[in-house]
């Protein structure tokens, strides 16, 4: 499964990073609202974690946008 964290916090997105990688899951990870927006968009992932609160735009944003632009990956949203 190719999987897209959007976390602000470092240390959390390197700590879900390690363990979806261990399970064998192809893991990208950015720190902010504009990044996993434009990742999201041009990349096929199966799933986006995406966290609320973000620098730049916020997690429901960028899900309103990926909707918008009518890409329908499956999203979690953490806080």
């Amino acid at each position: 499964m190719r999987i897209l964290i959007v976390e602000d916090s470092q240390s959390l997105a390197r700590s879900v990073q390690t363990g979806l990688r261990k399970l064998g899951h192809a893991v990208d990870v950015v720190h902010d609202g504009p990044k996993g927006l434009s990742y999201a968009r041009l990349n096929p992932y199966d799933l986006v974690l995406l966290d609320i609160l973000l620098p730049g735009f916020d997690g429901l944003f960028v899900l309103r946008e990926l909707r918008r632009l009518g890409v329908t990956t499956h999203v979690l949203l953490l806080t």
